[in-house]
C-alpha cells in the first residue's frame, strides 16, 4: 500500500538533513510503526506522507502510483491523518458536527446528517456529541472524534501521529483498541508513528526504530514484544521504556 524510497529531508538548502536515506513499506491492511526518541525524523516522514511537506528527495507511492510533492485532492479521499493533540486539531468554536462534514465539504461531497450519527457510533461516541465543542469534551472523546472526522472519507490509509500521547494512562488503551477494531473491520492499513514503545507493540505488526534521522533497525512486533532486539539503540530504547513503566514513579533514562 505505501512504499518509501531513499526519502530526505531538509528543512533549508544549507542545513543538515533531517530524514536521510529512509525506505520502508506497508502492506495493505498493516500496522507498520516508527518509533524513537524525540527529534529523531519520525514525524517528519509522516508529515511527508501526508503531504504537509512538500520539498523532499527520494521516492513515495501509493499502491502503484509514484505521489507528487503538491497531493492532488484525491489523495486525501485515500489518506487521512490523525495528530497528536485532538484539542489542537480541533476547532474551538466549531462543533463537532460541523467539523465531521468538513472533509465531504471539502472533496464536494454529499454531507447527509445520517453520516454524523454513523461517523460518532462508529467511534463509540453517542449522537448528542454532535452539538457539542471541543472544550465540552475529555481528551479521549476529543480523539476519538478526530479519528471520525479522518473516516469520514472512507480511506484506505490512516496517518497516526502519537495518537495517545496526549492522553491519561486510562485513556490510551481504549483508543488503541478502538483502532485495532477499526483496522480489523475497515481493512485499513496504519503507519503509527510514536515514541512508546508499548503503543508500538500494542497495535503493530512490524516496526522501524529510527535514530537521527535514520532507520537503524526493524524487525516484527513479536520480537520486540519478546524482549528480543538486538541492535544497541533499539535495547536502550526497550530498557528505558520498561524502566518508565515501573508504576511512572522514576524518571525516563535518557538515551542518546
Amino acid at each position: 500500500m505505501i512504499e518509501v524510497r531513499d526519502l530526505g529531508v531538509r528543512y533549508a538548502h544549507d542545513a543538515p538533513p533531517v530524514v536521510s536515506g529512509v525506505s520502508f513499506s506497508v502492506a495493505k491492511g498493516e500496522t507498520f510503526g516508527l518509533v524513537g526518541e524525540s527529534g529523531c525524523g519520525k514525524s517528519t516522514v509522516l508529515r511527508v506522507l501526508a503531504g504537509l511537506i512538500t520539498h523532499y528527495g527520494g521516492e513515495i507511492r501509493l499502491e502503484d502510483g509514484v505521489l507528487p510533492p503538491k497531493r492532488p485532492q484525491a489523495f486525501f479521499k485515500r489518506v487521512q491523518m490523525v495528530f497528536q493533540d485532538p484539542y489542537g486539531s480541533l476547532h474551538p468554536r466549531q462543533t463537532i458536527q460541523a467539523q465531521l462534514l468538513e472533509p465531504l465539504r471539502n472533496q464536494k461531497l454529499a454531507h447527509p446528517r445520517s453520516a454524523i450519527g454513523q461517523a460518532l457510533d462508529s467511534v463509540g461516541l453517542p449522537q448528542a456529541v454532535a452539538f457539542r465543542f471541543p472544550h465540552q469534551l475529555s481528551g479521549g472523546q476529543r480523539q476519538r472524534v478526530a479519528i471520525a472526522r479522518a473516516l469520514m472519507l472512507e480511506p484506505d490509509v490512516l496517518l497516526l501521529d502519537e495518537p495517545t500521547s496526549a492522553l491519561d494512562v486510562s485513556v490510551q488503551a481504549e483508543i488503541l483498541n478502538l483502532l485495532t477494531d477499526l483496522r480489523e473491520a475497515r481493512g485499513l492499513t496504519y503507519l503509527l508513528v510514536s515514541h512508546d514503545l508499548a503503543v508500538i507493540a500494542h497495535l503493530c505488526h512490524r516496526i522501524a526504530v529510527m535514530q537521527g534521522g535514520r532507520i537503524v533497525d526493524s524487525f516484527e512486533a513479536e520480537q520486540l514484544r519478546a524482549g528480543k532486539v538486538e541492535h544497541p539503540y533499539t535495547r536502550a530504547l526497550l530498557a528505558a521504556s520498561e524502566v518508565y513503566g515501573e508504576g511512572r514513579q522514576r524518571a525516563p533514562v535518557a538515551i542518546g
